[in-house]
């Protein structure tokens, strides 16, 4: 075990000279992203190997009727609600395993959850609390495991990224503050700073002297490399209050989670701090050991911009010295649209994760609640943020619809797409969209099942609204105590599922189509009688129930993609097409259709609007036309 930045072995790591190249463009892929203790633990039966054999396991696949199988009783409800709370056991053989259900859906990089170890004794499942940033945490294996977990993925042909963390620790030292009863708590940030009891024990208890170093047989104790306990290592300044007020969101502790300082200055002349060089000298390392090919950078937006850029060039320079040309950098930036791509162009970050605008307008596009025009001007009116042309967006933003957090959501109610009738209906569409519309597309683990975690508001007793309401949007895949669908002790690797079915064939045109994964992108006017074109938008306080058509240009070839947003009926309508492009009585043919009779079936250019194809499509449905 490793306690020290300087005992990091770097002569053996880097005589390896077989390092997995970087993509030719992040664009062309479609990530994955899961929590480790929520995916799975390898014990699952009849699950689909890479090689294609069927592996007998403990634990049953879900069936219709195991819904519910966890919540028939009060008592039993309780049971479930707390294991979501719980480490359950998911751990990196168990990711390993699963490598050809990923590749054979159409996933070409896996983003997993942070996957150091956490502070002994809390239930920091996520992993976003971590005590030793040198070590594997336990729960999901050894170190070895992850470089394993790796090598499987890259010789599968996929790419993984890591969640790091920069800006905290877990919460490894207690504050020597006390209310008048005398009881210990964590103040809130004031902007000075506090003084600080001790580093905590493997208990809990702040029983070791701070800032002296601790002996290294307490390696559960405090944090570690050693070098991070340093008295100016932390801020030490609370907990933030006002989440979007500066300096207080950089300066603060993360809900108690320990601040980490991390430099001072301007953008322009930044000293990054002695705990800001050994975090980033910590991930090299993991680069180095791993093999990875890129990191996604946990809340930027509590990070001072030249904290950033120090890493993103740092980590780019290393990468590229030991062969990694295009090692990926996303940055995770809650908030608008402009703030999420200023921050990506100060810093030198790859991409930004679009999280507020971009899950709410393509939810509420999809679901008939919002016109699609909010969701494709995110792309189309780049010029507003300096950007020449709306294609700088297609590898510089990562898409998503879910996600662990869904920050856009309000904290005592959270609730994937599918958590309701019309997501439940509409969870292929908003996948399709998610994958044929600009940026680089992520999916959020059980998407593809069609899980509908949410906050289960008619239980009975109810839950703690202290919760949040993270964990019921962290259902297990393989089911524990705490499965999708209330359920309990069922696993949910169905390659036969239709969601699962539909999208690896949608992603499967995605990869041989150029212009689908970069080209440009236009949202299209439609009409029902070829005469009267308008873009499609959402009237009265009613769901818009409508054919929402887009085109992916590039150079002289257009894909014309639609989601049909009424959830009872097939809809027709002629969708406009460049009229540069083609020529009246030119052919289009069906590249896929929700409904598999359409597929390889033409349709002629007509002299509409300019010029338009007449698309149908199902309930629910989705079609591509190529020409």
């Amino acid at each position: 075990m490793m306690l020290s930045i300087k005992n990091i072995p770097w002569i053996e790591l880097l005589k390896e000279n077989h390092r997995h190249p970087s993509p030719r463009d992040w664009s062309d892929q479609v990530i994955y992203f899961l929590l480790i203790d929520r995916f799975s633990d390898g014990k699952e039966d009849g699950y689909i190997d890479v090689a294609g054999q069927a592996i007998p396991g403990n634990t049953p696949p879900f069936a219709p009727g195991d819904a519910g199988n966890a919540v028939t009783t009060p008592a039993d409800t309780l049971k479930w609600e707390s294991a979501g709370a719980r480490w359950l056991g998911g751990n990196l053989k168990g990711i390993t395993s699963k490598i050809g259900y990923l590749k054979r859906l159409g996933i070409t990089t896996l983003w997993i959850s942070p996957v150091l170890r956490q502070r002994p004794g809390v239930d920091d499942y996520h992993g976003y609390g971590i005590q030793n940033f040198l070590e594997v945490d336990p729960h999901f294996g050894t170190d070895q495991d992850f470089k394993d977990l790796v090598a499987a993925a890259h010789n599968a042909g996929l790419y993984v990224i890591l969640d790091v963390i920069l800006n905290h620790s877990a919460d490894v030292f207690q504050y020597n503050t006390a209310d008048p009863t005398g009881k210990l708590y964590t103040p809130a940030w004031s902007g000075t700073t506090y003084p600080v009891l001790g580093w905590r024990d493997p208990t809990g208890a702040p029983t070791l002297p701070f800032p002296a170093p601790v002996n290294p047989v307490d390696v559960d104790s405090a944090v570690w490399p050693e070098e991070l306990q340093a008295a100016d290592a932390f801020t030490r300044m609370g907990n933030i209050a006002h989440w979007d007020d500066r300096p207080e969101t950089t300066e603060g502790d993360f809900d108690g989670l320990k601040n980490v300082h991390q430099g001072t200055g301007p953008l322009s002349d930044y000293t990054p701090s002695g705990a800001l060089r050994t975090l980033t000298e910590a991930y090299q390392y993991w680069i180095a050991y791993a093999d990875l090919d890129g990191f996604r950078v946990d809340t930027v937006k509590h990070m001072d911009h030249g904290a950033t850029r120090f890493f993103t060039s740092e980590i780019h320079e290393f990468a590229q010295a030991i062969g990694k040309d295009s090692f990926f950098l996303v940055g995770e930036i809650t908030g608008s649209r402009e703030e999420a791509i200023s921050t990506r162009d100060r810093t030198g970050l790859d991409a930004a994760l679009g999280l507020r605008d971009v899950q709410q307008y393509m939810v509420d596009a999809v679901k008939g609640w919002g016109n699609p025009a909010n969701y494709f001007e995110l792309f189309r009116n780049s010029v507003e943020v300096d950007k020449p042309s709306h294609t700088w967006f297609r590898n510089h933003v990562v898409t998503a619809f879910d996600d662990h957090d869904l920050v856009r959501l309000d904290k005592e109610w959270k609730a994937r797409f599918a958590a309701d009738q019309e997501g439940r209906a509409l969870e292929l569409a908003i996948l399709a969209m998610n994958a044929t519309t600009l940026g680089i597309p992520c999916i959020y683990y059980g998407s593809e099942q069609r899980f509908d975690g949410k906050f289960p508001s008619d239980f009975n007793p109810a839950p703690d609204p202290k919760d949040k309401a993270d964990r019921y949007i962290r259902e297990a895949m393989f089911g524990a105590g705490f499965g999708s669908f209330r359920s309990r002790d069922r696993h949910f690797f169905n390659e036969n599922s239709t969601t699962y079915i539909e999208l690896a064939k949608i992603l499967s045109v995605r990869k041989s189509d150029l212009a689908i994964r970069r080209g440009r992108q236009y949202l299209r006017p439609i009409s029902e009688d070829g005469v009267a074109f308008w873009y499609p938008n959402r009237i009265g306080e009613g769901r818009m129930t409508s054919i929402v058509a887009w085109s992916r240009i590039m150079s002289n070839r257009e894909v014309v993609c639609a989601i049909n947003t009424d959830l009872a009926a097939t809809r027709t309508a002629w969708v406009t097409i460049d009229a540069r492009l083609h020529a009246i009585g030119a052919k289009f043919k069906c590249a896929y259709s929700t409904d598999p009779t359409q597929v390889g079936s033409p349709v002629a250019v007509e002299g509409r609007n300019g010029l338009a194809i007449s698309v149908s499509i199902p309930p629910a449905g989705f079609v591509i036309m190529t020409p």
